[in-house]
């Protein structure tokens, strides 16, 4: 029987389904759990661990036809992918770069470490469980130390709290649990949720990873990952499309993670900004699935909203490789209508890349768009005075750990053990999986790689995104490292801002960890053997999927019960991880007067810059404690210096969290001034978050990266940027800034700033931003979480009214 308290409840939220066309799924959640009701296509299941939630290509394809008869013209695959998760595809408009979609995604997925805020964020909605499919993935708190089993040991015990936490929280609403140790959120998704046609949103830059199996994975901020989870639609402004033409095959030792190496150095990391980048051309048959997903993960160090690749034979392949015949069936029925672009599409912009010409890259250090083909490597590295000697090489991380990659790093591993010889770098290799471990240590694979030094890292993102407890230098010391990752930021990896880090394959980086030197060439120069002979390794070879099938390894997912509303998620009110959210207070309705600005940042500012990880991880739930870390590495223009800043109130130095929380305990308000791409990098909201919880009202920049822009906005904080970039310099660290006008805040109308100078002086200025109607709803009610919050608690109301 249903609580009499309960019904107010489900009447408040039949309501609102009855505007988006979902009540029977509504009434059908709310009285037994079983989520989304809708017409299934042949009965073919999203995943083996959702049997009775199906693949609904009817639906999409019925949607489609609705928007392609409106728009009357060819459409790229990811325009198909996109309109035909539209809201209401009778009347929204669907304009490159200008209009606003509602979508409804098919599913939400988390890692642990923004999954905390999240999760506190959906319990302050009220709802009684998720609606729609969501899981989470503990991937992010463990830290690399020792070696993989003894890493996972110590990292649940120090992370218990938080792992107790995310599990209850799952079971009790309906939420499927990755355990830690099971692996990397996005090699999970590959294997097991994404599918060609899929829509699915992740909080982490990193999600576009599915596209590699033909979906759009797109990366979003907590906030945004509440909404979908209480059904609400998702809004993204509609992309345009960069189409990259791939001609000619792979061979040698070119890898996948080449294509996107090459493509970072013609876009740069703010090139794919509000744009989708969507592969297509012959050259995508010789491309692994797993190998399409490397490429569409580092589209993220790109900007771009996400990556696609048109369904084909490989990842039918792969499909059936991970249990997934069905939709590999299903999905043949509908790649003319859904899964390939139709033919002559329009792109925004087309980039042709020749695969049969494409050399081995090597990019960094500092910036992922910093490209060096493997034959101009040596010289830049002298001429830039780069330290040569490779202190470690890492191989793994969400980008590169398929089975395929791992093979290919043990051919080459194969190679020197014939020859006697070892890595004379430090090496690591990380799984993206518990299935992945489990079916190299049967296979032999991951014993060559120890064989010539490896270090077997748990199932977890690990050095990759700072969780590295590195011992073989000192902070500060100036050194090199290669790795098959993603991101090489400043301090990114190891918090030393002396660390140039390189990315490129683990194909490279396992032949120069051989030599030990960033300017080792295999592709031209010899190696020394035991015997002192000399000899040059053989390109690598692999297998891209394992010939007796994948080991699935230890069971580590953690089902929800059919009904877990009697579970209690508790907070202990002392904890230091976990903190329940205050609502932020609304907009007072009045303008911006005299606010002094925190810090003026110069240069590069990315997530990582705002809200450090590494050991900040821990603090990933409580946002008090967590705001301990806001802009320390963000260079002050004032002095050139990280972390010390003018207190505009009491003309003394501090660090900037310290700052921010006298101004606050002023009730003073205060803004920031950033630079290009101000917030690129991961998708962490607490980057938001943070300065909004110490009394940040606005961020003024000259432009922003799309994921931040957003989580700013839902926070309620006025994310602005110069409408002439060069008014950047008209404003002096000391000066006042008041924003007017703000009664009249309107989608598309400029914001009026002016800026007192510390002489007395005044000059006005105007500040775009990219505020829609709702989103200005947003503001004012003082975050995105107070509007949905105050919308459901109207329904209950009137609920109540006519119950």
């Amino acid at each position: 029987m249903l609580a009499r308290s309960s019904c107010s409840l489900i009447s408040s939220v039949e309501k609102f389904a009855s505007a988006t066309q979902t009540i029977s799924s509504v009434r059908h959640l709310c009285l037994s759990r079983t989520v989304y009701a809708s017409t299934k296509t042949k009965d073919v299941p999203l995943s083996r661990f959702e049997p009775n939630k199906y693949v609904n290509y009817e639906k999409q394809a019925a949607t489609l036809e609705i928007v392609k008869k409106r728009l009357n013209q060819p459409l790229t695959l990811s325009e198909k992918i996109l309109y035909s998760h539209a809201d209401d595809p009778k009347n929204q408009k669907f304009e490159r770069g200008k209009s606003y979609l509602r979508l409804r995604p098919d599913r939400v997925a988390m890692q642990d470490a923004t999954a905390q805020m999240a999760v506190l964020q959906f319990i302050s909605s009220g709802l009684p469980n998720v609606l729609c499919p969501t899981t989470i993935h503990c991937d992010h708190l463990i830290e690399a130390q020792l070696g993989g089993e003894q890493d996972l040991k110590r990292a649940k015990d120090i992370n218990k709290e938080v792992y107790n936490f995310l599990a209850t929280a799952s079971a009790k609403y309906d939420i499927g649990f990755w355990k830690p140790g099971s692996g990397i959120i996005h090699q999970i998704i590959l294997e097991n949720y994404a599918f060609p046609g899929l829509l699915l949103i992740g909080t982490d830059s990193h999600t576009p990873n599915g596209g590699g199996l033909g979906g759009l994975c797109i990366g979003v901020g907590g906030a945004d990952a509440v909404d979908v989870m209480a059904n609400m639609p998702w809004e993204l402004k509609c992309p345009k499309v960069i189409g990259v033409r791939l001609s000619g095959q792979l061979s040698g030792w070119t890898a996948p993670k080449d294509v996107i190496l090459k493509l970072a150095g013609i876009l740069t990391v703010k090139g794919g900004t509000g744009a989708i980048i969507e592969y297509f051309g012959p050259g995508v048959q010789s491309i692994s699935c797993t190998g399409m997903g490397t490429i569409c993960n580092m589209g993220a160090e790109i900007g771009a909203t996400t990556s696609v690749f048109p369904y084909n034979e490989r990842m039918g392949e792969y499909l059936k490789a991970t249990k997934r015949e069905g939709i590999a069936s299903l999905a043949n029925e509908y790649k003319d209508v859904l899964l390939t672009a139709d033919e002559g599409a329009k792109y925004d912009r087309v980039i042709d890349i020749n695969l049969s010409e494409l050399e081995p890259h090597v990019n960094g250090p500092f910036t992922p768009d910093l490209a060096h083909p493997i034959d101009k490597l040596a010289q830049a590295a002298e001429k830039n005075k780069w330290p040569t000697d490779i202190r470690v090489g890492l191989i793994g991380s969400c980008t590169n750990s398929s089975y395929e990659d791992m093979t290919r790093s043990a051919s080459i591993a194969q190679q020197a053990i014939e020859k006697g010889i070892k890595a004379k770098s430090m090496f690591t290799v990380t799984p993206g999986s518990e299935q992945v471990r489990a079916t190299i240590e049967r296979d032999g694979i991951a014993e060559k790689l120890r064989a010539i030094g490896g270090i077997v890292l748990a199932n977890a993102c690990g050095p990759c995104i700072g969780q590295w407890d590195r011992k073989d230098i000192k902070k500060g010391e100036k050194n090199t490292i290669v790795s098959s990752y993603n991101r090489n930021f400043t301090g990114r990896n190891d918090a030393n801002p002396q660390t140039h880090a390189f990315v490129t394959s683990p194909d490279l980086v396992t032949a120069m960890i051989l030599s030990g030197d960033l300017r080792f060439n295999p592709l031209t120069d010899s190696l020394t053997a035991a015997d002192g002979s000399k000899f040059k390794l053989k390109p690598p070879t692999g297998d891209n999927l394992p010939a007796r099938g994948f080991d699935p390894g230890v069971d580590t997912y953690q089902e929800p019960p059919k009904d877990g509303t009697s579970l209690k998620v508790d907070v202990d009110p002392k904890s230091a991880r976990l903190q329940l959210l205050e609502p932020f207070k609304p907009w007072d309705g009045k303008d911006f007067i005299d606010f002094p600005i925190l810090i003026k940042i110069k240069g590069k500012c990315t997530t990582d810059h705002i809200s450090a990880a590494g050991p900040w991880l821990k603090y990933r739930g409580h946002l008090d404690n967590i705001s301990n870390n806001m802009f320390i590495a963000a260079v002050n223009e004032e002095n050139n210096e990280a972390n010390n800043i003018k207190n505009r109130l009491t003309n003394e130095w501090g660090k900037v969290p310290d700052v921010a929380r006298y101004y606050k305990s002023k009730n003073t308000p205060w803004v920031v001034v950033g630079d290009e791409n101000y917030g690129e990098g991961s998708s962490r909201e607490h980057a938001a978050l943070e300065p909004r919880h110490l009394g940040a009202r606005a961020i003024i920049v000259k432009s922003f990266a799309r994921i931040h822009e957003t989580n700013l906005k839902k926070q309620g904080l006025l994310a602005l940027t110069f409408d002439n970039p060069s008014d950047y310099d008209k404003i002096k660290p000391d000066d006042r800034i008041s924003l007017v006008g703000l009664n009249k805040l309107a989608p598309n109308e400029p914001v009026e700033c002016r800026i007192k100078h510390s002489n007395g002086k005044t000059e006005t200025i105007k500040l775009l931003h990219t505020l829609n109607e709702p989103q200005i709803e947003w503001f004012k009610a003082g975050s995105a979480l107070n509007a949905m919050r105050t919308y459901f608690a109207s329904k209950n109301k009137a609920g109540k009214a006519t119950a």
